[in-house]
């Protein structure tokens, strides 16, 4: 049967067993919040040497419900590799679209740029198709 705060007589043991319900709970008054034995020492505001030499039962209880817990929260979440393996495809995708993006801006840059100069009349504009028609119809008409 796992001991509680409410079930035990001993004061130390009482302070030891609420503070390891408020580390695991992410709840610490005291210590950094850091699941560690030296932690769980500080939080129940007691010396280290209470839990490594007096209540090593209450010392291995902790070290199992840490493994417990990081455990669950490990299987519930995908790993540092995975989430890193998503967001370089995001970011490859991003990157695509930009690349995309960029050649559409840099087509409308150099039409406005064009059309800017022909309304300036600074480059005269050719019609180079209106030219060849002229031509090939006098070569099928024939000189006057």
């Amino acid at each position: 049967m796992t001991p509680t705060a409410a079930t035990e007589k001993d004061p130390i043991r009482k302070k030891l067993l609420a503070a390891m319900d408020r580390l695991l709970a992410g709840k610490p008054l005291r210590s950094t919040g850091r699941l560690s034995v030296s932690q769980l020492a500080v939080e129940a505001g007691l010396e280290r040497w209470r839990l490594t030499h007096q209540h090593t039962d209450l010392k291995e209880l902790f070290q199992a419900r840490v493994k417990a817990v990081q455990a669950a929260a490990s299987a519930a979440e995908p790993s540092h590799y995975e989430k890193l393996k998503t967001q370089y495809a995001e970011l490859l995708a991003h990157c695509a679209d930009l690349e995309d993006r960029l050649q559409l801006y840099a087509s409308v840059v150099q039409l406005l740029m064009l059309e800017k100069d022909a309304a300036e009349n600074t480059r005269p504009v050719v019609d180079l198709d209106g030219g060849r028609r002229r031509r090939s119809q006098r070569t099928i008409i024939g000189p006057c």
